[in-house]
C-alpha cells in the first residue's frame, strides 16, 4: 500500500476524532494547550491500537479467503464510508457533539467511541499486503494531530466543519477501499 494511501487512511480515521474533539473543545469555557495536547494523546493512542486488533482478528481470517480479500477490504472500508457520509447527513449538528465531561474517562470513552471504524479498518487490512505497524503510527499521529487542533480551534468553529470533516472521511475511505481493489486487480 502506496504511504500516500496510508495517509490519506489516517486523515479519513481521525475525521471523526476531530469532529467530537472541536464539540468538547467548544463545551470548554476556554480550552488551553494541555487539555488539547491531552485529549489528542489519548484519542491518538485509542486509534492506533484498534487497527492492529483488528488486523490481528481478521490475519486470522485472511489465509482462508485470499482469492477475493481485495473485494471484502474494499466492501468493509466502502460501508464504513458511507456509514460516515450518513451518519454526518442525518444527525446534522449533532454529529459533533462530544460526550459530556473532560476528565481522562471521559476522554478515553469518546475516543473509544471514534475508534470502532478504525477497528474495522484493521480488520479489512489484515486482506491486504500492508504494513500494519506503520498505519496504526500514521493513523495515531494523525489523529493526536487533528484532535488537538479540533479542541483548540472548537471554540471557534464550534459544529460548522464537524459534519464535513465526517463526510470528507467517509468519501476518503470509500476512494482508499477502491484503489485496493485497482491495485489488487491491475497490479
Amino acid at each position: 500500500m502506496p504511504f500516500l494511501s496510508i495517509l490519506f487512511l489516517g486523515l479519513a480515521m481521525s475525521t471523526d476524532a476531530f469532529a467530537a474533539a472541536i464539540g468538547k473543545g467548544a463545551a470548554m469555557s476556554r480550552p488551553r494547550w494541555p487539555d488539547a495536547l491531552r485529549t489528542g494523546l489519548v484519542f491518538g493512542s485509542v486509534e492506533a491500537i484498534t487497527p492492529v486488533i483488528g488486523w490481528l482478528l481478521g490475519s486470522v481470517a485472511s489465509r482462508a479467503i485470499e482469492d477475493w480479500d481485495h473485494w471484502i477490504a474494499f466492501a468493509l472500508l466502502a460501508l464504513l464510508g458511507l456509514h460516515m457520509i450518513f451518519k454526518a447527513l442525518r444527525q446534522g449538528e449533532e454529529a459533533t457533539e462530544a460526550a459530556p465531561g473532560n476528565g481522562l474517562w471521559s476522554i478515553a470513552v469518546a475516543g473509544l467511541a471514534t475508534s470502532i471504524d478504525a477497528l474495522a479498518v484493521g480488520v479489512g487490512l489484515a486482506f491486504v499486503d500492508v504494513n500494519i505497524l506503520l498505519v496504526a503510527a500514521v493513523i495515531g499521529l494523525c489523529t493526536f494531530t487533528m484532535v488537538t487542533a479540533g479542541v483548540m480551534a472548537g471554540r471557534a468553529l464550534g459544529q460548522l466543519i464537524g459534519k464535513r470533516a465526517e463526510i470528507a472521511g467517509g468519501v476518503i475511505l470509500i476512494l482508499v477501499g477502491a484503489l485496493i481493489v485497482y491495485e489488487h486487480v491491475f497490479a
